[in-house]
């Protein structure tokens, strides 16, 4: 198995992202389509994890006024613990800091309460209390300066 992380610029790779977030979100998780995608869709940088050409996670990022928001961390139920939602981390991370207007904002994301330790790796840290998002306990946590 080799993993990589692109960035998506075509839509038949937005196409493949899509579909893995709907297995995982909607399918797997019961999160209403209509939640899953969004208004910000348009304006989000977003990447998908292959292992050889088959479509395996997907992940966005986007500017918000509170900072630089990390979404929609998704893994196929097939590869999961092995690698991928790290590669995914690791990617968007590096292309954040790639972007001149989002490199020095604050990072933070929603974490589900069992993908915490993921994001800690890489230096996130939980802040404030457990709060229910689409029925799914969640935290939130931000990437010190």
């Amino acid at each position: 198995m080799s993993i990589r992380v692109i960035k998506i610029d075509n839509d038949t790779d937005f196409a493949k992202a899509k579909k893995i977030r709907y297995e995982v979100f909607v399918t797997e998780q019961k999160v209403p389509e209509a939640d899953e995608f969004d208004e910000y869709e348009p304006v989000c940088h977003h990447f998908l994890a292959l292992d050889g050409e088959k479509a395996v996670g997907a992940a966005r990022w986007r500017r918000t006024e509170n900072g630089v928001k990390l979404e929609r961390f998704a893994v196929a139920a097939s590869h999961r613990g092995k690698g991928v939602g790290s590669a995914l981390v690791e990617a968007v991370l590096e292309d954040i800091d790639k972007d001149s207007e989002a490199k020095d904002a604050l990072k933070y994301l929603h974490a589900q309460l069992d993908a915490i330790p993921l994001y800690a790796k890489f230096g996130f840290e939980a802040k404030g209390e457990i709060f229910d998002e689409c029925n799914i306990l969640h935290r939130t946590m931000e990437l010190p300066a």
